[in-house]
């Protein structure tokens, strides 16, 4: 922030911060409520406290309220969330999120990697769907180079995205009903993710935080056997998902803990932006996936579960009725495949390169390392770097957006023509979805808090980045 623009700032509030003077020299201004400032080795820094978290307290300190925090560190905020809560008796009357705990600085990371290597950070955001993240930066940078990746590549990214789907949903029932005391809820979702995380280790290498969807396809086939892993997983999540309806669904005290609780009709949520599940549980159908689709979804027949109760227990009843039709996706995935590339042709885009694996599993085999060395010295340059300095991208902007389980995720990337983006941004849909929170719990039991952010499922990764 530049000195000229510090005047213009203030942080809400008249009152001056604990242990600061009534004037602030180091900002250099006579007013109060301004941040304080410090010189470092990399400029100026400005220290922006309290906001108008004084204001709050000091409204309730005169009646009968009292302001509480829940989080950052607590069981049932879904990571570190804070909340503060204005209660009156056990009715919240205020509430405000406080986020931040996780930031990690992903999108500024990105710019100083090249395109191929900011995969690897766009992964960890949403850590629950990290292929959801994965699929929409890349869309992202081949609109930008103007080109699409292989049928086979885009078959195999829809049915990667149906699984990690159904392992999120499943997060969604064991954390949500942890949360509110059925434990069982817990242990039986976590068994069942635990099928998603072995087969997504099996197709991918890794359990999470994949790396595996590619600017121009993927980084590899899937092994030979995937057919009869993916095709025996399908077979066991259609034996299991009937439990959770005799568990929950048809269970008294499930319905009665969510029905009525965190309601959120369809005109909210259309004004704080809000969507996936708790815009679908409004009744309206939106879903990118039909909406505007993306790597042949528009092949697939399934549907969109929709309600209109438009609270906790209509998110529910649609997750665990998306995972019945992400399964239908996957077999129809199945029936599509056919042999041919995961990458694009053009050698100046597809990294890696097309790498043989030792006898050990691990580095490349000695042929392979022969073939390189001996094919010509414009080869191994060209391969050196395309893996050190990136490939270029043309200069431009671009917008690309998925159905990730939590709602549209978009990426917003800005090129100029080199071989690192100028600009990533994200849209991630748990932060714009949890603008909710007060229009759900203020007026409702601070019991209920904690049903309303449990029916978000928002992932903290994502909302701080």
């Amino acid at each position: 922030m530049s000195t000229e623009n510090l005047s213009d700032v203030t942080t809400g509030t008249s009152t001056t911060k604990a242990g600061s003077d009534s004037t602030d020299d180091k900002a250099g201004t006579d007013n109060v409520g301004y941040a304080d400032s410090r010189d470092t080795t990399e400029g100026r820094v400005y220290t922006v406290s309290g906001g108008d978290w004084d204001d709050v307290i000091a409204d309730a300190a005169h009646d009968e309220r009292m302001v509480i925090n829940m989080g950052p560190q607590h069981p049932s905020t879904h990571g570190v969330l804070r909340l503060v809560l204005e209660m009156e008796g056990e009715t919240v009357t205020q509430l405000r999120s406080v986020i931040g705990y996780l930031h990690t600085g992903i999108e500024k990371n990105c710019e100083y990697r090249t395109w191929t290597q900011g995969v690897t950070f766009v992964t960890r955001m949403d850590y629950l769907a990290p292929l959801s993240t994965e699929m929409a930066y890349c869309l992202g940078v081949e609109k930008l180079l103007q080109i699409e990746a292989p049928r086979r590549a885009q078959l195999l990214r829809v049915m990667l995205l149906e699984i990690n789907r159904i392992g999120s949903h499943l997060v969604y029932i064991a954390t949500g009903g942890m949360e509110l005391g059925a434990t069982t809820a817990m242990t039986l979702g976590f068994r069942e993710r635990e099928e998603v995380l072995h087969l997504l280790e099996h197709l991918t290498g890794l359990r999470m935080n994949h790396a595996f969807i590619r600017p121009g396809g993927l980084a590899q086939d899937m092994p030979a056997d995937y057919r009869e892993k993916v095709t025996e997983f399908v077979k066991t999540m259609k034996e299991r998902l009937p439990l959770y309806d005799k568990l929950f669904t048809g269970q008294p005290i499930w319905r009665n803990r969510l029905k009525g609780v965190g309601y959120l009709p369809v005109d909210a949520c259309l004004a704080l932006g809000v969507t996936g599940p708790v815009l679908r549980s409004a009744g309206l159908p939106w879903d990118l996936r039909k909406t505007e689709p993306y790597s042949c979804y528009d092949e697939f027949d399934f549907d969109v579960p929709v309600d209109n109760g438009a609270d906790c227990w209509s998110r529910y009843l649609i997750r665990v009725h998306e995972m019945h039709e992400s399964l239908k996706i996957i077999e129809q995935c199945l029936e599509k495949l056919e042999p041919g590339p995961v990458m694009v042709e053009d050698k100046k885009i597809a990294w890696p390169a097309q790498l043989s694996i030792g006898s050990d599993g691990m580095g490349n085999s000695l042929e392979h390392v022969k073939k390189i060395m001996g094919q010509s010295m414009e080869s191994l340059i060209h391969h050196f770097k395309l893996v050190t300095e990136g490939f270029k991208v043309p200069p431009g902007q671009v917008f690309a957006s998925v159905e990730s389980p939590r709602g549209e995720l978009g990426v917003h990337l800005v090129s100029d023509g080199g071989t690192r983006p100028v600009r990533v941004h994200v849209r991630d849909p748990s932060f714009v979805n949890l603008q909710s929170m007060p229009a759900m719990a203020e007026g409702g039991l601070v019991a209920d808090v904690i049903a309303a952010i449990a029916s978000i499922d928002p992932v903290m990764g994502g909302v701080d980045r």
